[in-house]
């Protein structure tokens, strides 16, 4: 049998039904309106799946069989020499990670501009911010039917964490300079002022703390989850802190600092920084593998995602997944099952409009 006839072989073998895949994760490229499929060990693109404009965020279910991308619409937001677009979105693409295709297209109407997303632990369920009617929204995973309503009366929400025990829905206001938090058990919903340009958030693995980062004040904010009161407001050491992660051992805190091409390190414990790691233009979108080994960061800026070794705490490489990518998400390798319970997803797509190619750069 010849090489290349082998290895098409190979690779239609790995997508059949029951088969086991290995972990994926999934880059958002905004200005592609794409979402990249990267092999985390290669660090190859396997795939490409088309979304809606602007895609910004993704969250993947536990099974790791789904991941649910919103469609925000603007784009080109931090790329030098091009006009940003920031016409509304308002859907969520759906893509099926086993057949690596598009599932479906979830239209939310009035609900525009869908950002920071959450998978509920069961997989039943989607917690969506939209933007342009200062609301979050909990939606049926398989349906796509809108099934609560809270709205913040902030302005930009943007980002939310959901606590361990799904009581609790913690919401970032860019512009109000807050955080909204949202009791699932009786509806509440109330604001507690944090620093201006509030965005980034990150909830720690044990639940009991809420971190925040204020791209406006260069700060960041340390909320009690048992109480809702602010425990700290600790300085960033750079300019605009956009995204916070925890390490998976919940002893380190990573912020991406957009305008500073850097990443900083905190001790959570301590509440201080302990290492700034220099990356590339425009750091925003971190995620970290389950293992808590490596650091990944979305440098929209330069096209790339630079990969980090958390304990050495330094810069091992890096790939390109697309123009401008922002959000990630990681999938574990699915269990296999039965061929027959298989399903053909249905292919839908939001037509959206390429942006004209980037020129080049002169090197500086």
């Amino acid at each position: 049998m010849h090489p290349r006839h082998a290895l098409l072989l190979t690779m239609a073998a790995a997508l059949l039904p029951g088969r086991a895949q290995s972990d994926l994760l999934v880059v958002l490229a905004k200005s592609d309106h794409e979402a990249a499929l990267v092999d985390p060990v290669s660090l190859e693109v396997v795939a490409r799946l088309p979304t809606g404009q602007g895609p910004h965020e993704v969250a993947v279910s536990p099974d790791g069989r789904r991941a649910y991308v919103s469609n925000y619409g603007a784009y080109a937001i931090f790329r030098e020499g091009e006009k940003p677009a920031y016409d509304p979105g308002h859907s969520l693409t759906a893509l099926d990670l086993e057949r690596r295709a598009v599932a479906d297209t979830f239209e939310l109407g009035r609900f525009t501009s869908p950002h920071g997303i959450v998978v509920s632990r069961d997989g039943k369920r989607l917690w969506v911010t939209c933007e342009g009617a200062k609301a979050v929204l909990e939606i049926d995973a398989a349906s796509g039917k809108p099934l609560k309503q809270w709205n913040t009366e902030q302005e930009v929400s943007h980002m939310l964490v959901v606590t361990p025990d799904e009581r609790k829905l913690y919401v970032t206001n860019i512009r109000s300079g807050s955080v909204t938090v949202i009791s699932r058990t009786d509806g509440t919903v109330r604001s507690i002022t944090t620093g201006a340009g509030t965005e980034g958030i990150d909830l720690s693995p044990d639940g009991r703390e809420v971190w925040v980062s204020n791209r406006g004040s260069n700060t960041l904010t340390v909320i009690g989850v048992e109480d809702d009161q602010v425990r700290a407001a600790i300085a960033a050491g750079a300019e605009m802190p956009i995204r916070v992660k925890f390490t998976p051992d919940g002893q380190q805190v990573w912020v991406s600092n957009a305008r500073s091409r850097s990443v900083g390190v905190f001790d959570a414990a301590r509440r201080r920084r302990i290492e700034l790691i220099e990356v590339g233009a425009v750091p925003v979108g971190i995620q970290m593998s389950p293992d808590g080994s490596r650091a990944f960061v979305a440098c929209s800026e330069d096209d790339l995602v630079t990969v980090i070794d958390v304990r050495e705490r330094k810069v091992t490489g890096s790939f390109s997944p697309g123009r401008e990518p922002d959000g990630m998400a990681w999938a574990v390798s699915p269990a296999p099952r039965d061929s027959a319970a298989a399903r053909t997803p249905r292919a839908t797509r939001e037509p959206v409009t390429k942006p004209k190619p980037r020129p080049k750069r002169k090197p500086q």
